[in-house]
C-alpha cells in the first residue's frame, strides 16, 4: 500500500492511541504522579517497538526515566536522532478546563488534553510516521535513534548527563526535534532560530525582621519599594534594556532576512487577540515579529514579599524577591550577560539593603543556515504532507538541548513543529489541531523517506 494511503487508513487507530497516551497523567513536577511518569515511559517503549525500533532501554535517572530505541539496519543511509519528551505540565487550575485535562476530547477539529501539543502529540507523530514506513516498506529505510525524556518540564536535569555518557552511541547525521509551533493555521513551518535564556532570582533584605509600619514607617528601608524602583530602571522609555553592554554582541540580522521575516503570513490581529492586552509595546525601531524573534529581552517573571494574605497587616517587610529572565540572541554570551545584569542590579540598589543574586539557569541562543540540503528536504516534505506552502521561521522561546546537541555533535538540527502559538501549552484547554496532527504524520514519514532515498552524505 502507498505510504500516504496507509497513513490515511490508520487515522482513527492513531487518534485513539494518542488519546490512550494522553490519559496517562505524566506530570513530572508533582511527586504523586511519579508512578504515572513511569507508566508513560513504558508506554513509549512499547510504541517504539511497534515502530520497528530495537535495543529499547528505559534508562533510570535521578528523577524520571529516559526512553531510548534505535534501528540501524540501513548501511550507507543517514542516521537521524529524534528527541522529544513524554512528561507534561501540571493541569491546575483544573476548574478552567472545559473538559478534564486527562480525558482527551475532540471539539471543533481539535483534540483537547494536557500534552496534546507539548509534547506527547508531537512525539506520537514521529512514532506513527516510523511505524507507517516500517509497515509499507518492510523495514525502516534509514537509520533512526529515538530519545524521549521524562524531565523536560522540570529542566531536563538528567538529559545532558545521559547524552555525555552515551556520546559516541548517540552520534547522528542530524537531530530532529518536534517541540515547537507552526507560524499560523495552515502555514507549516520549520524553526531555524531560537533565543537563549538566562533565569535569575534576586533577594533583597532591609530590616532584620518585619517591622510595624506605624512604629517604624518613614525611617527604615522598604525592600519591596526599593526592588520595584530598581526593576523600573532596567528599561528606558523606548523599552530598551538599560544594562550597560547588554546589546554589545548582538549579531546583526541582514536586511534580506528581516524582509523575509516581515513578509511571512503572520497576522497581527490574531496575535493581539491571543495576547488580550489593551495595546502592545516593545523596543522602538523594530516590528513585532522582530521583537519576538531576533531581539534580546529582559523580563520580570515574578515579584513578591511582605504580607499577601487576606485582610490587612501593616508591616514593612524584611525581604523582597523577584525572578527575572533574559532572552538572548546569537553572539550574546549567557555568562557575560548574567554578570552584566547582576552588576547593574547591584548598582541600582542603595546601601540601605543587601542583595543576593542567583543565576538559576543559562542557555545559549541558536540559529541554523537553512540553506543546508536537509532543511530543503524538510520543507518539501511539509508542503507535500499538508498540501500548502511551508515557511522558515524563528521562535522567541528556548530549547537549550538543541544548542547543546548542535555544539556537541556539529550536525544540523531540524525543528519540525506541529503545535500552534495559541494552543495553550502549559495552560488550561491545551489542544492540537487534528489537521496538524494527521498532516504531521504524513510530513514526517515523507521527510524520512526522502532522506533515505536522496543523496548522502548531505
Amino acid at each position: 500500500m502507498d505510504l500516504i494511503d496507509y497513513i490515511d487508513s490508520k487515522r482513527e487507530d492513531n487518534l485513539n492511541e494518542l488519546k490512550e497516551f494522553l490519559r496517562i497523567p505524566s506530570v513530572s513536577t508533582q511527586s504523586e504522579h511519579k508512578p504515572d511518569v513511569e507508566r508513560a515511559a513504558h508506554w513509549v517503549a512499547d510504541k517504539m517497538a511497534a515502530a520497528g525500533l530495537e535495543n529499547i532501554k528505559i534508562a533510570p535517572t535521578k528523577m524520571h526515566p529516559l526512553v531510548y530505541g534505535e534501528s540501524l539496519h540501513a548501511p550507507g543511509k543517514p542516521t537521524i536522532l529524534f528527541y522529544g519528551h513524554y512528561d507534561v505540565q501540571p493541569a491546575e487550575p483544573l476548574e478552567l478546563w472545559t473538559t478534564p485535562a486527562f480525558e482527551p476530547t475532540v471539539r471543533d477539529g481539535k483534540l483537547f488534553g494536557r500534552g496534546t501539543a507539548d509534547d506527547k502529540g508531537q512525539v506520537h507523530i514521529h512514532l506513527k510516521a516510523l511505524e507507517a514506513l516500517k509497515n509499507t516498506v518492510g523495514k525502516l529505510p534509514l537509520n533512526v535513534k529515538v530519545m524521549v525524556e521524562g524531565e523536560e518540564e522540570v529542566g531536563s536535569v538528567s538529559l545532558w548527563d545521559f547524552v555525555q555518557q552515551n556520546r559516541s552511541h548517540l552520534k547522528a547525521d542530524a537531530l530532529v526535534v518536534s517541540d515547537t509551533s507552526m507560524l499560523a493555521k495552515g502555514v507549516p513551518s520549520i524553526t531555524y532560530g531560537l533565543r537563549g535564556l538566562n533565569y535569575y532570582e534576586i533577594e533583597i533584605t532591609g530590616p532584620i525582621q518585619d517591622l510595624h509600619s506605624g512604629v517604624f514607617g518613614g525611617a527604615v528601608p522598604n525592600p519591596i519599594t526599593i526592588l520595584a524602583e530598581a526593576i523600573a530602571k532596567l528599561h528606558d522609555k523606548d523599552f530598551r534594556v538599560t544594562v550597560p553592554g547588554f546589546y554589545d554582541d548582538v549579531a546583526p540580522v541582514s536586511p534580506k532576512e528581516r524582509k523575509l521575516l516581515n513578509s511571512l503570513p503572520w497576522k497581527e490581529k490574531e496575535f493581539r487577540r491571543t495576547v488580550g492586552a489593551p495595546d502592545l509595546c516593545g523596543e522602538k525601531g523594530f516590528t513585532i515579529v522582530e521583537r519576538l524573534w531576533i531581539r534580546p529581552t529582559l523580563d520580570v517573571n515574578g515579584i513578591w514579599g511582605g504580607y499577601m494574605g487576606e485582610g490587612a497587616k501593616t508591616v514593612i517587610p524584611s525581604k523582597a524577591w523577584a525572578k527575572l529572565s533574559t532572552r538572548l540572541v546569537p553572539n550574546q554570551n549567557p555568562a557575560r550577560i548574567a554578570k552584566l545584569v547582576e552588576q547593574q542590579i547591584r548598582k541600582l540598589l542603595p546601601k540601605t539593603v543587601t542583595c543576593k543574586f542567583k543565576v538559576l539557569s543559562t542557555g545559549k541562543p541558536w540559529v541554523a543556515p537553512y540553506s543546508h540540503p536537509i532543511f530543503q528536504k524538510a520543507i518539501h516534505a511539509l508542503e507535500t504532507g499538508f498540501g500548502k506552502k511551508a515557511v522558515f521561521i524563528r521562535e522567541g522561546g528556548s530549547i537549550p538541548f538543541v544548542t547543546q546537541m548542535h555544539d556537541t555533535f556539529k550536525v544540523p538540527c531540524v525543528l519540525l513543529g506541529f503545535g500552534m502559538p495559541d494552543e495553550n501549552a502549559h495552560a488550561p484547554d491545551e489542544h492540537i489541531s487534528l489537521e496538524n496532527y494527521f498532516g504531521g504524520i504524513k510530513s514526517v514519514a515523507l521527510f524520512y523517506q526522502d532522506l533515505a532515498s536522496g543523496n548522502f552524505p548531505f
